[in-house]
């Protein structure tokens, strides 16, 4: 009987060994977005007016991704100084395609209806090609989005040329506005002058994005 026990407990020891050593299997990690010089994910997303948007409508041009959620203070930050609305002025201007897009879930206090974000954005000013409802997370998961707000720049071929953050100062102060430097106004000038990005991946920061 002794015999016959010896195997299994054989086994049985060497798995906890395995488990103290560290070398079981461990949890799947979350999908990363894509790395800058890849092609950026295409999506097909709704407006707040109940048109549909896919990115790739936009190829020939190029497009700012910019994520959104009125509730953060960060986001405050660049709306309320008028920021953000000047840097999507100065984009359209150039024929830059800016696509504001909201990833939080519809169950979080947060989540603001797409004719409420509208409304949001037009009191604000605001000049996105298209505010988008993301509430699902589909978008904001394929880029591997963290917080608001999270840039991208998207190049006319579709490639991913800028991530991260819109500054250098991670504050929700509109004070600090003044003499940083701006990631995405300085990222569009080179690109559109042909120039590679000096800055093409940088540290986002912001608010939490709530996703389902």
């Amino acid at each position: 009987m002794l015999t016959q026990l010896s195997f299994p407990l054989a086994l049985f020891s060497l798995c906890a060994a395995a488990l103290s050593l560290g070398t079981a299997p461990l949890p799947a990690r979350a999908a990363a977005g894509p790395s800058v010089g890849q092609t950026a994910p295409d999506f097909s997303l709704q407006d707040v007016t109940g048109k549909t948007v896919r990115l790739s409508n936009f190829r020939g041009r190029y497009v700012v991704l910019e994520w959104n959620n009125p509730s953060c203070p960060f986001v405050q930050k660049h709306y309320s100084s008028g920021n953000m609305q000047q840097l999507q002025k100065e984009a359209a201007a150039k024929n830059v395609a800016w696509l504001t897009i909201n990833s939080t879930e519809a169950s979080h206090v947060d989540y603001q209806p797409p004719a409420q974000l509208g409304r949001w954005m037009r009191e604000q000013g605001g000049a996105p090609a298209a505010t988008l409802m993301d509430a699902e997370g589909v978008a904001g998961r394929a880029y591997a989005a963290r917080v608001t707000p999270h840039m991208y720049i998207v190049d006319p071929q579709g490639r991913l040329i800028y991530a991260g953050g819109i500054d250098d100062k991670p504050s929700a102060r509109a004070s600090d506005i003044n003499g940083a430097t701006n990631y995405i106004r300085v990222g569009l000038s080179q690109a559109l002058a042909g120039q590679p990005l000096n800055q093409a991946t940088t540290r986002a920061y912001g608010c939490t994005i709530k996703y389902k």
